[in-house]
């Protein structure tokens, strides 16, 4: 939009400041969770993730080992150590919390009845005195320690804590929880939109309608749903179809062993409520793309022939590719971040935990460890952030479907 004499209207660059805002505000959470996640745990504790390309400053304490490890050198007794575990440098030392940065690296300070102590810039330290020392002599400091990063974080996560199994979970629950909704929705879509039949235009309306039904509100009634599916639809428990159900874990089995149904806490179920939640949104989406498409494709192969089912997949699905893939991003990213639908309909076992109920739990655990949590974290968000980025260009055009003749 360009204004008089060939400018730009304030309104362009408003907008643009506007976007940028939003991707700054979207950018630095994201790069601070990376970046913490390759830090140690001594450097999150000390200072924040802009720091990290830069030498951090701590005050710390330590304390000499009893007067066992202590050695005579002459007339004098001494024990000697190192105050610095994780490398770096010494910068100041001191004999009091009030004064940790008294004394230079390598200077002598004197600590009374005889004793002395130095500490060195590579955190090497001397305790000395005329008699033996009983140990345990605090020792103030002040240390820098250069930048470092580390991949230990997501080693420990994936091998330790059950993280990667967690990680295949959400895969198992999310990967057919967006392919499901999208094959039933497309076939949908296409019916309402192309094929004519009476009551078209109140199905539409209602499908309109259930995208404004909470979530919450249809959990218990559905869940009430399927208990009662597995219990009509109970086959014997010893039979090639139980125990075919009982070892994928889609069986319940009977209080007396012999029958075997429908079991709501299982992949299945997780993949039919993610399905039921997600249609409404993907047949509104696919129909008002459909309904977009030239007329006189459609007209004419019917005119050569075609049949409804040839329309729909040689010419309607592939013009469809933008409308799916945006709704595809929609789905993934649900059904991937999903907390609630994944405590209802999975079982509450170690090993059928997805990634975000297995975060909850280690903020428990590991409420403390921000390294582990941040490493946890961006596992996480990283398998979205690889479908949005491969996704993105379709999903302007997905949305804006069907809102320009």
């Amino acid at each position: 939009m360009l204004g008089l004499g060939g400018r730009k209207s304030p309104l362009v660059w408003v907008m643009h400041l506007s976007v940028l805002l939003l991707v700054v505000l979207w950018t630095l959470p994201t790069a601070g969770l990376f970046i913490t996640s390759l830090r140690t745990a001594d450097q999150i504790s000390v200072s924040g993730w802009w720091t990290a390309l830069s030498s951090a400053e701590r005050n710390a304490i330590t304390r000499t080992p009893d007067g066992s490890a202590e050695t005579q050198v002459g007339d004098r007794y001494v024990i000697a150590g190192n105050v610095l575990k994780n490398g770096g440098e010494v910068v100041a030392f001191g004999r009091s919390s009030l004064k940790p940065t008294q004394f230079k690296p390598g200077e002598v300070a004197d600590l009374g009845d005889g004793i002395t102590l130095s500490v060195k810039a590579d955190g090497s330290y001397e305790l000395s005195g005329p008699t033996k020392l009983e140990g345990g002599q605090r020792i103030f400091y002040t240390a820098r320690t250069p930048p470092a990063f580390t991949l230990g974080n997501y080693a420990h996560v994936l091998s330790a804590n059950g993280m990667l199994r967690a990680f295949m979970n959400s895969l198992t629950v999310a990967v057919p929880a967006t392919v499901i909704p999208i094959l039933i929705a497309a076939y949908a879509a296409f019916a309402l939109a192309w094929m004519p039949f009476p009551g078209r235009s109140l199905l539409i309306a209602i499908i309109v309608g259930l995208l404004v039904v909470p979530l919450q509100m249809s959990l218990i009634p559905i869940l009430t749903l399927y208990n009662d599916i597995g219990k009509a639809t109970a086959v014997d428990a010893h039979g090639v179809i139980g125990t075919l159900m009982h070892y994928s874990g889609l069986g319940q089995m009977s209080d007396d062993g012999t029958q075997i149904g429908l079991n709501p806490k299982s992949y299945l179920g997780v993949w039919l409520a993610h399905t039921g939640f997600g249609l409404p949104l993907a047949i509104f989406l696919l129909r008002n793309y459909m309904v977009g498409l030239p007329r006189e494709i459609i007209e004419s192969a019917r005119v050569d022939g075609a049949t409804d089912f040839q329309i729909f997949t040689r010419i309607v699905l592939p013009l469809s590719f933008p409308a799916l893939a945006s709704f595809a991003i929609f789905q993934f990213l649900w059904t991937w971040n999903d907390l609630l639908v994944a405590t209802v309909f999975l079982s509450h076992q170690q090993d059928s935990l997805v990634m975000t109920g297995k975060l909850k739990d280690l903020l428990g655990s590991h409420g403390g460890d921000w390294e582990i949590l941040a490493a946890s974290a961006f596992i996480s968000i990283s398998v979205p952030l690889l479908v949005f980025f491969a996704l993105q260009k379709y999903l302007v055009r997905g949305l804006l479907a069907g809102s320009v003749k």
